[in-house]
């Protein structure tokens, strides 16, 4: 365990816990429901959210071999197959309002155990949650392609003229009868609100018209994948068509190592509404060129050019040394989508090359921190009125609209609050404008403790500025509240020449302050 634990800080990774089935079930409710729990040891590891593929064992363990140098880097290759053999998703124009985008491909003759498969659909799932942003960009759907003919439409009809038999279910519903099913399923029921409102939604069908999917809620049941499964034929459909060509290419180079030609993947062809026609998956492997001196300088080492070409390669980066050691040359395969500029490159020498040998250094730029005046002296005030018997609140910096306006009897017009687009509460629509509700709302709250209060807040409040970068302003300001049976205006009136004296500000009009009667 603490060698795989190291090995997983030297990839990039944190080992979180080493638990088994029967622990987590005992934590959670207890030893008597954790009875006939499984023993074996589970390794929960934490893995960056922009390494999609780590997220499978393949992935991990292919990772973390070429990272021991003990593979090579497998070369995924995209098999085309000969004119009119080949796989074919058509979209329709009618897509366009749902999910206009579509991808597919097929995982020929693949063997699946158990494991295998339980990892596949494991995998599927943590892309929706992950990159798919819970199928709202992307939706998945996998199907036994000997169960059904080619080619395949993706189009979106009326939930009335949907009808088909969904996964696991004995029989077949309406779409709208579907939405009724799955709106107290604990885990389909948070993706109906994707097309529930939507007047058509989005199908895929075959060429006999057996229903494949109706994405992003359920598949069909007829083409239902299994472990005996030897073909399998891989759907994206999505909003957003650079995450749906990701996720089919994490898809199918995570589990084309069980294919009878490992690591081949057979595309498909999808054809636009505009005629127009496209192979998938793309699988692309494109070249990076990065500078030794700038990896060595951005992360504080001096490696040689061909050292750092080793490090990048075992992390998944293929590189070698071009143009007399001036240039490295990088090859991005399809699993790496997080490579994006050359600083992603520099992380990855840097994990490889060890962050623990990295040698520390003292900067060259020399500078002294200093505390913000601003802050320094808020500091130093609150000190001062901790010491004039007042207890310091810290309220919400969000309020309602009430809390400014109505309730101090002022127009909200004229408060310039700043103004949440989408609040969740009715609570929390504005930013405040004043300290005074929330010490007032702190009263309210806590009138079963002794007389007197005295409270006091020093924090920022916020209002419109169109002047500003941003439209709005931050500025400091101090309340204070005195509460009791009888008024004690002498000791607001006292804190604040206490205030005062502190700031060296004189009482009087001409440089200093007054205080003058008001209407309440």
């Amino acid at each position: 365990d603490e060698e795989f634990n190291e090995l997983c800080f030297e990839f990039g990774l944190e080992l979180d816990e080493v638990t088994s089935e029967k622990d987590i079930i005992s934590k959670e409710k207890g030893e008597e429901k954790a009875k006939g729990a499984s023993d074996t040891v589970l390794y929960k590891i934490d893995v960056p959210a922009n390494r999609y593929d780590l997220l499978c064992l393949e992935g991990l363990v292919r990772g973390l071999q070429v990272f021991k140098e003990r593979i090579n880097l497998p070369r995924y290759e995209k098999i085309i197959p000969a004119q009119g053999e080949g796989q074919r998703l058509i979209i329709t124009e009618e897509t366009v309002q749902v999910r206009p985008h579509a991808v597919a491909a097929v995982l020929r003759n693949i063997t699946f155990t158990k494991e295998r498969y339980d990892s596949f659909i494991d995998l599927q799932e943590k892309l929706h949650q992950n990159i798919c942003r819970r199928r709202a960009l992307v939706a998945i759907g996998t199907h036994d392609l000997d169960t059904i003919s080619g080619p395949f439409t993706f189009t979106a009809k009326a939930p009335s003229e949907i009808k088909f038999k969904p996964l696991n279910q004995s029989q077949e519903y309406t779409a709208s009868q579907i939405m009724d099913l799955y709106r107290t399923d604990s885990h389909l029921r948070h993706y109906l609100h994707l097309i529930e409102n939507k007047p058509l939604y989005p199908l895929i069908y075959d060429s006999n018209g057996v229903v494949l999917s109706m994405p992003p809620i359920i598949n069909g049941d007829h083409s239902k994948i299994s472990i005996n499964t030897r073909n399998v034929f891989i759907e994206c459909t999505g909003t957003d068509i650079t995450k749906a060509k990701i996720v089919l290419d994490i898809i199918v180079t995570m589990f084309s190592e069980y294919c009878e030609k490992p690591f081949s993947v057979e595309a498909a062809e999808v054809v636009y509404p505009n005629g127009k026609t496209h192979i998938y998956p793309e699988l692309t492997y494109r070249k990076e060129k990065v500078k030794p001196e700038l990896i060595n300088k951005k992360i504080g080492i001096s490696e040689t050019p061909s050292s750092l070409a080793k490090l990048l390669t075992r992390m998944c980066l293929k590189s070698h040394v071009t143009g007399n050691g001036n240039n490295i040359e990088i090859e991005i395969p399809p699993t790496r989508a997080d490579i994006i500029h050359a600083c992603d490159i520099v992380e990855d020498a840097a994990i490889a090359y060890g962050y623990n040998n990295i040698q520390m250094t003292i900067p060259k730029t020399y500078t002294i921190a200093n505390q913000l005046p601003l802050n320094k002296l808020t500091e130093l005030l609150r000190l001062d009125l901790a010491a004039a018997g007042f207890t310091e609140a810290l309220t919400f910096a969000l309020c309602s609209q009430e809390d400014i306006a109505d309730k101090l009897g002022m127009d909200i017009c004229a408060t310039k609050a700043v103004r949440i687009a989408n609040p969740k509460t009715a609570e929390f629509q504005v930013a405040r404008t004043t300290l005074l509700p929330g010490l007032l709302k702190t009263i309210a709250a806590n009138r079963k403790m002794p007389l007197p209060l005295k409270l006091f807040e020093i924090s920022d409040i916020v209002v419109k500025d169109p002047d500003t970068d941003v439209g709005a302003r931050n500025y400091r300001h101090f309340c204070a509240v005195y509460y009791n049976k009888s008024p004690g205006f002498e000791i607001i009136h006292g804190l604040l020449d206490r205030v005062m004296q502190l700031l060296e500000v004189p009482p009087n009009e001409e440089n200093g302050y007054t205080i003058k009667a008001t209407e309440g």
